[in-house]
């Protein structure tokens, strides 16, 4: 009866997202009245003048649209352990590390109970959805989680990861069980010192429940491919494991051997059928539903930077759907999605109005006034005054502004979306790319968009040759004159030098902006270089991430690397194998 009542119920999920994106301008004002009323103590709305007033036209007028370094001192003192409300009437006790692989070092940011309930919110809607279309019952989750260790900072207060805050939270494991998404990994895994054990270990309890596996997920598709392209290389050591029912001796650590003692047992069927099904695999194509039969789906965010990873998860996949995850970061969390079914290319969220208040920055008609000028500060004098959510148009693309309830006000997000259309009167957005990740060297203005695209073309060249390009990243160098867009490729085995050249060309002329096209015709731009890199170049640069503290299911390959990500850029280029310049213009 207990276990009954613990199941999530996902029609009246459903209705009340229904309920209240029906009325979405009443609850985002509601939401700001109940953020600013919860927060009106602290010193940072104190000193702005609202004087006890909630409504959005006063918050506008008063508070200032920032960046995390207009609120860093604030965030900096609250780290070091001041007691008194800084930016939220309660205490912050925790506090999240972003990725840092935007930036090339983490950021801080407050983590508290109401963020932690909004990001089980989100969970809920988007299971609620996916659930109605694509149902689970009673099975477990190939989930590929880890987390890093909470650390404490000066003050005392616990800092970690946000993925790792959010699955060691008590929330976490009951909201996994009421969605039916239960790991089935032991949480000795999920919480292992060394993730190249814990994925061992993911492996080798997904090949042992493999009949009950009903969905394979991670936060990121980058982590699930990850995971598989490991399983090409250890899949005869995890049959050994198994047929034996002994534990490889490379899972050294103590509380992580003992967890999945109880789990092994001799089974030589199984190794025998697994051994059968991967010998029987063309190029492992279809993996994933050969291993796991009863699997309903893979889920993990696979939109932005992560649409790289699609073709090869799709390979894995077979004819199992990809649905993508929902939209969020470090700082909060934003829309779900609500329509499981569209291609993961055509992926929409919809923005939950009671989880945050959200503005939306106009970009169509200053995009050629912000390239100039990168300091975020100087430009908010020139850009368009922020829009509310229910006053974006559809076709139209934004920045994110999100006030939230663990103390960020009017804060600039730095992703760029596009209204798809709304659901009821909430907008449907989808994510277009980082802001600040823009290759420039004079007039030019390329994104990450723009990056991934002329990749994705370039790449076919060598997928002819039976080759792929494993991952990728960029730089401008400065150095030469005239400057140049450095493109680094990781490809998977050798390819003649004059393919190569002409995927350099081909690199040269995928940049259509007009700025980098007339640019590149008088010389103001140098040739485009493209350098490949040698093999596992990027796991290195993964490693360098998780030796600075983050957690591999947060990391995202840094797509432009600055001058400022020193280390990463010293990674790429202390492992160029070879380099071609294009002679495309």
């Amino acid at each position: 009866m207990l276990e009954k009542m613990e199941i999530l119920h996902v029609e009246k999920v459903i209705e009340e997202f229904e309920t209240m994106t029906k009325d979405t301008e009443n609850v985002q004002r509601e939401t700001l009245k109940k953020i600013l009323e919860e927060n009106g103590s602290a010193e940072y709305l104190q000193n702005l003048g609202l004087n006890g007033r909630t409504d959005p036209q006063s918050f506008k007028a008063c508070v200032p649209v920032v960046t995390h370094q207009d609120l860093d001192p604030y965030i900096q003192r609250i780290v070091d352990g001041a007691s008194s409300p800084i930016l939220t009437g309660k205490p912050i006790t925790t506090i999240s590390l972003s990725s840092g692989t935007t930036q090339g070092r983490p950021k801080f940011v407050p983590f508290n109970d109401e963020l932690m309930e909004t990001t089980l919110q989100i969970f809920r809607t988007s299971y609620a959805f996916r659930n109605r279309e694509f149902p689970v019952k009673n099975g477990k989750a190939l989930q590929f989680i880890y987390s890093s260790k909470q650390s404490r900072t000066k003050g005392g207060l616990f800092a970690g990861t946000a993925t790792t805050n959010v699955f060691r939270n008590s929330q976490f494991k009951k909201a996994m069980k009421a969605m039916q998404s239960q790991c089935c990994s032991p949480d000795e895994v999920i919480f292992g010192p060394d993730f190249r054990q814990s994925l061992y270990c993911h492996l080798l309890c997904g090949l042992i429940f493999r009949e009950e596996i009903q969905l394979v997920s991670s936060t990121f598709a980058h982590s699930i491919v990850h995971a598989f392209r490991t399983l090409e290389q250890v899949w005869e050591e995890l049959c050994v494991d198994i047929r034996e029912g002994i534990l490889t001796s490379r899972i050294t650590f103590p509380s992580v051997r003992s967890a999945m003692a109880k789990l092994l047992k001799p089974n030589p069927e199984l190794a025998d059928l697994i051994r059968r099904k991967i010998s029987g695999l063309s190029n492992w194509y279809g993996l994933i539903p050969e291993l796991f039969p009863n699997v309903k789906y893979i889920y993990g965010i696979m939109t932005g930077s992560m649409e790289h990873y699609l073709k090869k998860l799709r390979h894995y996949a077979g004819d199992v759907p990809l649905i993508s995850a929902d939209y969020g970061s470090s700082e909060g969390w934003i829309g779900a999605n609500i329509n499981p079914n569209v291609p993961t290319e055509s992926t929409t969220y919809a923005v939950l109005p009671n989880i945050g208040y959200f503005e939306f920055i106009p970009l169509k008609e200053n995009v050629e006034e912000q390239v100039h000028d990168r300091g975020d500060a100087n430009i908010l004098s020139m850009e368009p005054k922020p829009v509310s959510l229910t006053e974006v148009k559809i076709g139209e693309e934004y920045e994110v502004i999100v006030t939230s309830f663990a103390g960020l006000y009017r804060y600039r997000l730095g992703d760029v979306v596009k209204v798809m259309g709304f659901h009821n009167s909430t907008p449907e957005l989808k994510f277009i790319c980082r802001r600040n990740l823009m290759l420039t060297v004079n007039i030019d203005k390329n994104t990450e968009k723009d990056l991934q695209q002329a990749v994705e073309e370039a790449a076919k060249l060598i997928a002819e040759e039976k080759q792929e390009v494993i991952d990728f990243s960029s730089h401008v160098d400065m150095w030469t004159d005239p400057g140049h867009y450095v493109i680094f490729w990781e490809i998977s085995g050798e390819v003649s030098d004059e393919v190569l050249k002409e995927c350099c060309n081909f690199l040269d002329r995928s940049f259509v902006d007009a700025g980098y096209v007339s640019s590149r015709k008088v010389n103001a731009i140098g040739p485009l270089e493209l350098r490949i890199l040698r093999r596992g170049t990027f796991q290195k640069v993964l490693d360098h991430y998780l030796g600075l503290g983050a957690a591999v299911s947060q990391f995202k390959t840094p797509r432009c690397v600055g001058p400022t990500n020193y280390k990463v850029l010293q990674i790429l280029c202390d492992n160029v194998v070879k380099t071609y310049f294009s002679t495309a213009f």
